[in-house]
């Protein structure tokens, strides 16, 4: 750990070196600087870091001291200093892994009813309120992209914006398949029912990281429709895109012109190509990442929300909740914060680091 310490620190140096020597060249100064303020933490941690290190040390000379209130104060020093040495040792090792740039991006997510019929339409429609309570907790900003409604109050699909700083960050764990087991308000029985929606989390993306051909896509334009059917615009402002390559499919008929709903379906299309490359990325360089924690595979079944027993279990860390009317208003981080520490565990383990 401290050989990589000592690299980094020297390239720290040398930026340090080379905004002395940058003179006029703004853009430059701007570039180092940036670089310089990324590596700043961690120089700080480092150099703390080596302070408790010779304070161990010299406590621990004086705890052999045959004075026996010298002995006594160095060894609640000696306690104090290495509850200090071990908590910076495991903050400098999470500083050490690479960074996921996608992290402190806004994300979109899509959320569509699966197997089931209306109930899974209701399930998307709670996971969408679900998604929406967590985002106003955490006091971000909602924005719908895209839906399609039933009548009865459900979601077939839909597609919305969270931006925050760090969204993408807290809400990567969630794409997969939610079940859901609990009695459909059409059931007249009282049977209980399994029904499933699917989650894709995406991190937003600029228009200059994916460049989208013109070539490849195709624009067909509609007239937007409500719950139903029926028209709610008398002029073609809805947008359908699709990108030829790969047969990915883009409608957004939320806004009110042609225009908005065209860079909204934009956006998502670039989010989701910049995600078919990172998943080839990862796969390239980490053959067994699928299996880990946090894959996001989109197949996985990753929750059951189970409502006769008032249970939410996540099945990838085998975790439960039984207070499922809390975490459908949004109370999440209990199962994100325990999926980022065993996510944060299986990097240091892939990168020689003990957890």
């Amino acid at each position: 750990m401290l050989d990589k310490i000592a690299g980094i620190e020297g390239r720290y140096q040398e930026l340090n070196q080379l905004l002395m020597e940058v003179g006029d060249d703004y853009q430059r100064a701007t570039e180092l600087s940036k670089e310089r303020a990324e590596l700043e933490p961690l120089i700080v941690k480092a150099d703390r870091y080596r302070q408790v290190i010779q304070q161990l040390d010299d406590a621990r000379t004086l705890a052999d001291e045959e004075d026996d209130e010298i002995r006594e104060l160095a060894g609640v020093e000696i306690e104090e200093l290495e509850i200090e040495h071990e908590n910076l040792e495991q903050e400098i090792k999470t500083m050490l892994l690479p960074q996921d740039a996608r992290d402190k991006r806004n994300v979109i997510l899509e959320i569509r009813a699966g197997t089931g019929g209306d109930e899974a339409a209701l399930f998307a429609a709670d996971l969408y309120r679900m998604y929406s309570r967590y985002g106003e907790r955490q006091r971000w900003k909602v924005e719908i992209l895209s839906s399609n409604e039933i009548g009865i109050g459900g979601l077939k699909e839909i597609s919305f914006l969270i931006k925050g700083n760090g969204a993408y960050s807290r809400l990567k764990y969630e794409s997969g398949v939610h079940r859901v087991q609990r009695v459909p308000i059409t059931e007249s029985q009282g049977r209980i029912h399994t029904s499933a929606a699917t989650v894709a989390v995406l991190a937003e993306v600029d228009d200059v990281e994916i460049a989208i051909p013109e070539n490849d896509i195709r624009i067909d334009v509609y007239k937007s429709a409500g719950a139903g059917g029926q028209s709610v615009q008398k002029n073609a402002t809805a947008v359908r895109i699709t990108h030829l390559p790969t047969g990915i499919v883009v409608q957004c008929q939320d806004e009110r012109s042609q225009l908005q709903n065209k860079t909204r379906a934009m956006s998502i299309l670039r989010a989701r190509l910049y995600e078919i490359e990172e998943e080839k990325r990862r796969a390239e360089i980490d053959q067994d990442r699928r299996s880990q924690v946090g894959t996001g595979e989109r197949s996985e079944k990753i929750r059951t929300y189970n409502y006769p027993q008032s249970r939410v279990t996540d099945h990838r860390i085998n975790l439960s909740s039984y207070n499922l009317p809390a975490v459908m208003d949004g109370e999440i981080d209990t199962f994100i914060d325990e999926l980022a520490t065993r996510e944060e565990a299986d990097r240091l383990a892939a990168a020689g680091f003990d957890a």
